[in-house]
């Protein structure tokens, strides 16, 4: 499963956890772990995470030889059920050394009731060199630091077909006036729709157009406004979210717009998100939003992604030209443990020489600012890397993924459908803030 998928899938599972480990026995209780800070390890450091098949055989191979260097065997688990079984790893006193949380919330939780332990100098000093303010908040829990950042996913990109841009006479918008200009004049030119797009996903139906609604409070009501809505202090029903899914639906909502190649709108629902990739690999359809992890759909759909080449893609631009605001995801490394080998394995984890050795075997990308994007050979991927790494960028982590389960993955979903079938924007963002648990 792609990296910005299984959070998507498991992300109720992670909420279910919390609530399972506030009611849990104190069988184990906090910071049961038994070593001392820096004391000495036994050579093993076991670290559990989320990321499985292909990604796990790159995370593995990323750390190979430093194992070797420095005597220490890093014994890897994934699970699907990570986010379950974390928490009731920890309260049973059984934990890893090291956990790999695709979550911030989860590890805040974990870290709020002493189960994660302090991060050492030595990594909060590489994060405060290689990493933005941004992420650091990320794995810093009342003003303590637990984690750094791990790897990085980068969402908003609208790929399109830079020959059809050529041929139409159009450049890519700066602005997202720019962007409705833009998609108008295509509908002109051609006749059809110019936007494809697919909210199918199974259970998680719905989650593509969350993205675009993040992109859009981001983008229109800013940073601040931002992290209050995650955190509820702006509810869904605020004027600001309203704004933000007016403006989506601009385009989303327009009949003349979408959905090329597949129907009405209402077939945004049921169209499965990854089958737009073929569409826009043969022209049936000019520009889609997706993630950076789309370029793999596009591969196997039959295209190259490249500036030069059948695809490429631009970030859904600003309000105002100029703007470098970005939705995103990734994970955070949080321990159970202080001995020193486990200190040693966080260390290395946060330092530009592990993420280069990452990118460089095609096992992800970081937003570690001392990653050589000329090592990736994905060209969008190292475009990715270079806007996580500009430091005018602001970074949010997706906002549903911080969220409660009861409604990042569920009401937010299921009014993100509701939506695109036609329900006033009233009507599902009051839906939507009624799945808010009451405390």
């Amino acid at each position: 499963m792609r990296p910005s998928l299984h959070r998507r899938i498991t992300a109720p599972i992670a909420m279910a956890a919390i609530a399972g480990l506030a009611l849990a026995g104190c069988s184990g209780g906090p910071g049961s772990t038994a070593n001392d800070a820096g004391a000495e390890g036994d050579g093993v450091v076991t670290v559990y995470s989320t990321i499985a098949d292909f990604e796990a055989e790159q995370l593995e191979k990323s750390w190979a030889d430093w194992e070797k260097d420095n005597n220490i065997d890093i014994q890897y688990e994934s699970s699907k059920e990570f986010e379950s079984q974390i928490s009731i790893r920890a309260q049973g006193g059984n934990p890893p050394d090291i956990g790999i949380f695709p979550q911030p919330g989860l590890l805040a939780d974990l870290a709020s009731r002493g189960f994660i332990k302090k991060a050492p100098a030595a990594v909060e000093a590489n994060v405060d060199e290689y990493w933005s303010a941004d992420w650091k908040a990320y794995g810093t829990v009342d003003d303590v630091f637990y984690g750094a950042p791990f790897k990085a996913n980068l969402k908003g990109f609208i790929w399109f077909s830079p020959a059809k841009f050529a041929e139409w006479g159009v450049e890519v918008p700066e602005t997202w006036d720019d962007l409705l200009a833009l998609t108008k004049t295509i509908q002109e030119k051609t006749g059809t729709a110019p936007w494809c797009a697919g909210f199918g996903s199974g259970d998680a139906t719905g989650w593509p157009g969350t993205d675009w609604v993040e992109d859009l409070v981001l983008r229109q009501a800013g940073p601040d406004v931002y992290d209050q809505w995650v955190a509820n202090e702006v509810p869904f029903t605020d004027p600001a979210i309203a704004e933000a899914f007016d403006s989506v639906g601009e385009i989303l909502l327009n009949p003349a717009y979408v959905n090329a190649g597949f129907g009405d709108v209402k077939s945004i629902n049921s169209t499965p998100f990854g089958d737009v990739a073929a569409p826009i690999v043969d022209g049936t359809c000019a520009l889609t939003h997706q993630a950076s992890f789309f370029d793999g759909f596009l591969g196997d759909a039959g295209g190259k992604v490249g500036p030069d080449s059948d695809i490429w893609a631009f970030m859904t631009p600003s309000i105002e030209a100029g703007g470098q605001a970005v939705t995103g995801g990734g994970e955070i490394v949080g321990a159970f443990a202080d001995d020193a080998d486990t200190q040693a394995v966080q260390e290395y984890l946060s330092t530009p020489e592990w993420a280069n050795s990452l990118v460089s075997i095609g096992g992800g990308i970081s937003a570690n600012n001392g990653v050589d994007p000329d090592l990736v050979d994905s060209p969008i991927l190292a475009e990715s890397i270079r806007i996580l790494q500009d430091p005018d960028t602001t970074f949010r982590f997706d906002a549903s993924d911080l969220m409660p389960g009861a409604v990042g993955a569920g009401t937010f979903f299921k009014g993100i459908v509701s939506w695109v079938n036609g329900t006033p924007t009233s009507e599902v963002l009051t839906s939507i803030e009624a799945g808010w648990p009451s405390s």
